[in-house]
């Protein structure tokens, strides 16, 4: 990235703007997807994998052409990115999005937005604990938890209490991977275009998640409905966040990114009572609360980072 590009998403208003935006879109994501499993009757983890992969291969072959457009060249892979993308493509698609496709399919919208908002937490565990790349100050350390405690509040209004391991397990489980892989991007975006990792690796996992639901025996039907600019619209979601993503990533501290990951699960929340129908606290006092914790923990996690 050069030094002009570098300095636009360093600015810490880009950074609140195109994070949230990202976030928003991410928030769609879960009750999208449950609804995505209806309208094309999707039925069964093989059938989800591939439902899965398809969003994902579109994705990458989206940013492939955002990417190609914008930098004015084709972004093809070379023997130096291989690396990178297929260790994206392991954890960040086919491992992240393997246990959250059929986690979602055993529990609801809103469980699964609300754990979704776990990742910013997991993520400057990983950030600092394994990877070393951030040291855990009081003050992050107190912003990760405070916006984790929004999350809580909203879990206490309306969320199921039952713990499923094959539900809200792999939801949890898929935001480790999640973490784990935007640790990698820190690192391997430092060197390599983030806009090339991000699509070939969308592109390379999504074909293995495919893969791997065909061999299990899954199916989709395609008609020209509704359920098609659900799928579409998911492979923007990828398209548009992840690329936004990884190039914050590249060039901020992962908490300072990672923490506004907590604005999504309240996104999903609302969207899941609106799209879903189903019955959450999204309205309730206890949201008001989550709200006021989760814009606290932003706050906290980027004072600290904007001093540093």
């Amino acid at each position: 990235m050069d030094m002009e590009n570098s300095k636009f998403f360093k600015k810490p208003s880009h950074v609140f703007l195109l994070a949230m935006l990202c976030c928003i879109l991410w928030g769609s994501a879960a009750p999208f997807i449950k609804w995505g499993y209806q309208l094309f009757n999707i039925e069964g983890v093989p059938s989800i994998l591939m439902f899965a992969g398809i969003r994902f291969v579109l994705a990458g072959l989206l940013v492939i052409l955002f990417g190609s457009f914008l930098q004015k060249k084709v972004l093809l892979a070379k023997k130096e990115n291989m690396q990178g993308i297929c260790t994206l493509a392991l954890f960040q698609t086919a491992g992240q999005y393997f246990f959250y496709y059929i986690g979602l399919s055993h529990t609801s919208g809103v469980n699964g937005s609300i754990i979704t908002g776990t990742s910013a937490f997991i993520s400057l565990l990983v950030a600092s604990l394994i990877f070393h790349y951030e040291k855990l100050t009081l003050r992050k350390t107190l912003g990760c938890f405070i916006g984790f405690l929004g999350i809580l509040f909203m879990n206490m209004s309306g969320a199921s209490a039952n713990f499923s391991f094959i539900g809200e397990g792999f939801v949890l489980m898929s935001q480790l991977c999640g973490a784990i892989s935007a640790a990698f991007i820190k690192k391997f975006t430092q060197k390599q275009n983030a806009v090339l990792l991000s699509g070939y690796q969308f592109f390379l996992g999504g074909v293995l998640l495919i893969i791997i639901g065909y061999l299990m025996g899954g199916h989709i039907t395609f008609e020209f409905n509704l359920g098609l600019l659900v799928l579409i619209h998911l492979a923007l979601v990828s398209a548009i966040a992840y690329t936004i993503w990884g190039l914050l990533l590249s060039v901020n501290p992962v908490s300072k990114i990672g923490v506004y990951m907590c604005v999504t699960p309240i996104i999903g929340v609302i969207l899941s009572s609106v799209v879903l129908h189903e019955s959450n606290q999204a309205f309730q006092f206890s949201s008001l609360i989550a709200l006021i914790l989760v814009s606290l923990s932003v706050f906290l996690v980027n004072k600290e980072t904007q001093a540093d």
